[in-house]
């Protein structure tokens, strides 16, 4: 290849591996990748790690982006003849490289990137055309619904993103200890009706009041350590939905430490605001310490947002760190502490569940309801049983929760 080849097909070979990323579910534009062209023109591209880092410092934002990272780069970069990166390599070379030479199975999304009509969309710098087919709109979102969040696509990801921002999770408005003034209240307001007779010089005029009714508030503690690492993210995105339809939701993750992502999760657009929670929390994809976390929340949280009939969705897996250390005491107090406990998890997925973890058997004796979240299905269903929420319990006929 001739040199004035070779400087064309660098900046082309960038730009293809951004897009690949970007189709893999990076968020990846245009600035970021002049900014790596930029970037690449102050260090030696002829060392594999130089190049590497160099690379990951503009397209890598958080650490759970890390290991899809490295994966598409070994695919992309190496080449056939050695282990190292062969950046001025053509489009037509890394595709054979990665058809013929790398063998070992990729995660679904960046299988799909690497897909061979994908390629040949960047060899010839054209974006794949998009034809959209309505007769078969309602058989996928069928078959949507019922998959699970750990075996979709990206672009079956991308689908339930959509689905599930039309998700709503009504609660029925109950009364509070407060009242209003307002005519043809059942109550009597005294003191309105006093200071009514000293101003009108004693003609008596009643005044009446009704209480309040609100929609209780909302807290969620979502897990976001790595055995949930599959299922956090499509969480996120439909607790963003709620938080912004509805008032009163207050939203916490936890993995080894606790944070509260509430006024993150705020922001209109859904992209934008998991961007903001990737900042916000430190302890994305590690350990799980859910004692510790759920102690946190008791001491620190708990007296300001768990008040006027709060209801509490923990979503978690149960499979703690500390072998259940603390959750029994945690827990209890977190039950008492509000209206309704509902226990979201993953694992109810499959039909032979038990019980078996230390944290598992430590938190099930506290929760009110015990359900399953892996699909939009599952979703939905909690959705539905929210609105029938009163003040007696949350699903009517509830199924038995699996004792110990």
């Amino acid at each position: 290849m001739t040199d004035a080849a070779e400087a064309e097909a660098f900046p082309l070979n960038i730009m293809h591996f951004a897009r690949i990323l970007r189709f893999a579910g990076l968020p990846l534009g245009s600035g970021k990748i002049i900014t790596a062209i930029k970037a690449l023109q102050f260090i030696d591209i002829s060392r594999r790690d130089d190049f590497y880092w160099g690379l990951y410092s503009v397209f890598v934002e958080r650490h759970s982006q890390s290991e899809l990272f490295r994966i598409a780069f070994d695919h992309f970069w190496r080449s056939a003849d050695s282990a190292n990166a062969n950046p001025m390599s053509t489009i037509d070379t890394i595709k054979d490289e990665a058809k013929v030479h790398h063998k070992d199975p990729l995660p679904q999304r960046l299988s799909a990137a690497f897909a061979s009509d994908y390629l040949s969309d960047l060899k010839t710098n054209k974006d794949p055309e998009i034809v959209h087919d309505a007769t078969e709109t309602w058989s996928s979102e069928e078959r949507l619904k019922v998959m699970d969040f750990d075996s979709m696509t990206v672009e079956e990801f991308r689908q339930a993103r959509r689905l599930i921002g039309k998700l709503k999770l009504p609660i029925k408005a109950i009364p509070t200890r407060r009242f209003r003034r307002r005519k043809g209240g059942r109550r009597i307001d005294m003191r309105a009706t006093l200071r009514g007779m000293v101003r009108d010089a004693g003609a008596i005029d009643l005044r009446r009041k009704q209480r309040v009714v609100r929609h209780p508030p909302l807290v969620v503690l979502c897990d976001v350590s790595g055995s949930m690492q599959s299922y956090s993210r499509m969480l996120l995105y439909f607790l963003h939905a709620v938080t912004n339809a509805r008032d009163r939701v207050c939203t916490f993750v936890f993995g080894t430490r606790l944070t509260n992502i509430t006024h993150q999760l705020t922001h209109r657009d859904p992209d934008e605001s998991l961007k903001r929670v990737g900042l916000a929390v430190k302890d994305w994809s590690g350990g799980t310490r859910i004692g510790h976390a759920l102690g946190d929340f008791n001491r620190l949280w708990s007296r300001r947002v768990l008040s006027q009939g709060a209801v509490v969705m923990l979503i978690t897996d149960g499979l703690d760190r500390d072998g259940g250390e603390g959750l029994v005491k945690e827990m209890e107090r977190l039950q008492r502490s509000c209206r309704r406990l509902i226990w979201l998890n993953p694992l109810l997925r499959y039909d032979r569940f038990q019980p078996k973890s230390a944290g598992i058997r430590a938190m099930l004796p506290f929760v009110d309801d015990f359900k399953p979240v892996h699909n939009l299905s599952s979703l939905e269903d909690l959705a539905t049983a929210f609105s029938r929420l009163n003040a007696g319990a949350l699903w009517p006929g509830n199924a038995e929760v699996p004792r110990c």
